[in-house]
């Protein structure tokens, strides 16, 4: 694949977000979406128990989602602020403390005003019937919204993608990252009869409801997530499915693997899904054990590329390995796994055991996943394909704007998050010099931080902490900054002088050279090295060379 292709893949955040709006002027709607507002800052969301029902022939659905949850702090006569974006609407809603007027609903926003002060620990529910004809995606799922679509047989096909969008595009939530239910979710999904739903975590009923008239019936699938779940995670898909399963045996204990397919689909799968054991064998290595067992591990077929639907993972990658066919990495390492597979369950440790507060701090789950492909190719493969798979990755950094977005305002960074992000990591590694150090680091931050929304400065100070190195100048640098290290060097047999250049304030990253450490600063410095051969630096670090006279 060209370079030029690559970058654009992931200067459009690859599957999964939106484009970064440099210079944007954001509005009073993106601060309601983006932050913990006063609408928001009182409560804590504990379960959703939600049904859908998609209706295909007029791309519209219906359904309610209760929304149980807990007071954090005393207030007075306060406003709820639920999620819900335009053209959706609320039908009904019922609440189970008293309310001055019912709700309003103003564009993306419903608003609900209370007639009673809360305290600190009570527990309540606000109950959305809604119904209507959701955005519809155009290029899921790249874009956000609604997919109805037919298989290769004719029959109905339906999901929806909205991590950049939100979950908000057709759900009433609490849409912002930083509030998952923490008791987790259950979810009717209401099909005609001869086609599945397929949800979150595992399925707990399966009955049929009967109309009028045979055209009338439904099948009802009620899945339940027991774990806290990111809410752009929650996700309905509806086709012509059957199912196969497997087991893993885990750090944990037995995981269920759930696979579940287009009919026409079930002999591609069960030869390519045969990757994900090794996959789960190579993270759980790296990562610890997987964050949902009580879930399940499940592998949805989609009639999108892929997304990292916590414990309901989306697969689009045609059962072939690469990504599309294709290596994104320009090197041909990564034709030998598949990508949907490999990138998007690497999620589930990075985005749904560890996820971002803040839309801006995505580089926390696109980064990590990115460089879980290197980590997985190093146990499925070997080190020096790792190497060479981060290495290709490199070269599809565009630098166009910093990583890390605007807070408050549910915007995210450049696309670079996925290669630098990596790149970043992969530079890191190099100094700590320890792979078991490194690895005990990847692990404690899903140990740590397991089940929770954390912000960059967390995992920046994690770290260093448990590295004993100070990196701050290292995030700093490739997170904050589009400005690629420059290290300026001459040598004169043994003698080597160099300075770094294009660097922040203080920047500090030591380097390897013929095996030996220095030190550089944004001073001229000179050494006198064991030997006088011509200087060899490791091309795993993000950094540029440049000879000098």
């Amino acid at each position: 694949m060209k370079k030029i292709t690559f970058s654009l893949l992931f200067a459009s955040s690859l599957a999964f977000g939106q484009f970064f709006e440099h210079g944007k002027t954001f509005t009073k709607e993106d601060t309601l979406k983006g932050s913990d507002t006063k609408f928001r800052n009182f409560w804590d969301v504990k379960r959703y128990d939600l049904s859908v029902e998609p209706d295909f022939e007029s791309k519209s659905i219906k359904g309610n989602n209760k929304i149980s949850f807990e007071i954090t702090k005393d207030v007075v006569n306060p406003v709820f602020q639920i999620d819900l974006q335009k053209p959706m609407k609320a039908v009904k809603i019922e609440c189970s403390f008293p309310t001055l007027d019912g709700f309003k609903q103003d564009g993306d926003f419903i608003f609900i005003s209370a007639k009673k002060n809360f305290k600190k620990g009570e527990k309540f529910t606000i109950d959305v019937t809604y119904s209507g004809n959701p955005t519809i995606a155009r290029r899921a799922p790249w874009d956000g919204g609604w997919v109805f679509t037919k298989d290769e047989k004719g029959n109905p096909w339906m999901s929806v993608a909205d991590e950049g969008i939100g979950a908000s595009v057709w759900l009433p939530t609490k849409d912002i990252w930083s509030d998952e239910p923490d008791q987790g979710i259950t979810m009717k999904i209401i099909t005609p009869v001869g086609l599945v739903g397929i949800g979150n975590g595992r399925l707990i009923k399966e009955e049929v409801s009967i109309g009028n008239t045979i055209a009338d019936n439904r099948n009802v699938f009620t899945w339940e997530v027991k774990n806290p779940i990111n809410a752009y995670s929650i996700i309905p898909n509806i086709g012509k499915y059957v199912n196969y399963k497997d087991t893993y045996n885990g750090e944990k204990g037995k995981l269920d693997l759930d696979y579940w397919v287009i009919d026409y689909n079930l002999d591609k799968a069960k030869k390519q899904f045969q990757q994900v054991q090794p996959m789960m064998k190579a993270f759980e290595f790296w990562f610890g054990p997987y964050p949902f067992y009580e879930d399940s591990y499940k592998l949805v077929e989609s009639p999108y590329l892929g997304m990292e639907h916590q414990s309901n993972v989306a697969y689009g990658n045609k059962f072939e390995n690469g990504y599309l066919g294709s290596d994104l990495s320009g090197t041909g390492v990564g034709l030998n796994w598949d990508y949907i597979i490999i990138h998007e369950s690497g999620h589930e440790w990075f985005a749904n055991n560890i996820t971002a507060k803040d839309q801006a701090d995505m580089w926390v789950h696109e980064g990590f996943t990115m460089y879980s492909e290197v980590l997985f190719t190093e146990k499925y493969m070997d080190k020096k394909s790792a190497d060479l798979y981060a290495q290709g990755v490199q070269r599809s950094i565009s630098n166009d704007v910093p990583i890390i977005g605007k807070y408050g305002v549910r915007n995210e960074g450049s696309g670079d998050m996925y290669p630098k992000g990596a790149s970043m990591l992969h530079t890191i590694r190099q100094v700590i010099d320890n792979d078991e150090k490194f690895r005990q680091i990847l692990r404690g931050l899903n140990k740590d931080f397991y089940h929770q929304t954390v912000t960059t400065e967390q995992i920046e100070k994690y770290i260093s902490d448990k590295s004993g190195i100070d990196f701050s100048s290292v995030f700093n640098q490739y997170l904050r900054t589009t400005d690629v290290p420059v290290l300026e060097y001459s040598q004169k047999g043994n003698e080597l002088k160099f300075k770094y250049s294009k660097v922040v304030k203080n920047f500090k990253l030591p380097l390897k050279v013929n095996g030996e450490w220095i030190k550089p600063t944004e001073e001229w410095q000179t050494v006198k090295l064991k030997n006088d051969g011509a200087v060899e630096f490791n091309k795993n670090n993000y950094v540029r060379y440049q000879k000098v006279n």
